[in-house]
């Protein structure tokens, strides 16, 4: 299971999204800034406890958390995964 944390306006959330799409990913996507109310508070807290802090893109992996655009950690998580 793939999820990625992300902003709509952030070119590195784009960069994540487009590489998983280009890859053949699926992967579930949680554009935070188009979410209100209690579902934003959620995210942003489950953001928070994966990473302490509130930057984005995030990738969750199999409860591994990768950072920003990296997509050879992305890979390299995606082969442990099957």
């Amino acid at each position: 299971m793939v999820k990625v944390y992300a902003l709509s306006t952030c070119p590195w959330c784009k960069k994540v999204k487009q590489f998983l799409r280009d890859e053949r990913i699926d992967f579930e996507v949680v554009d935070v800034d188009l979410i209100a109310g209690k579902e934003q508070e959620q995210a942003l807290e489950e953001v928070d406890k994966l990473t302490g802090k509130r930057s984005f893109p995030i990738t969750v992996v199999n409860n591994l958390v990768i950072q920003g655009f990296k997509p050879e950690e992305i890979k390299e998580a995606l082969k442990s995964e099957g």
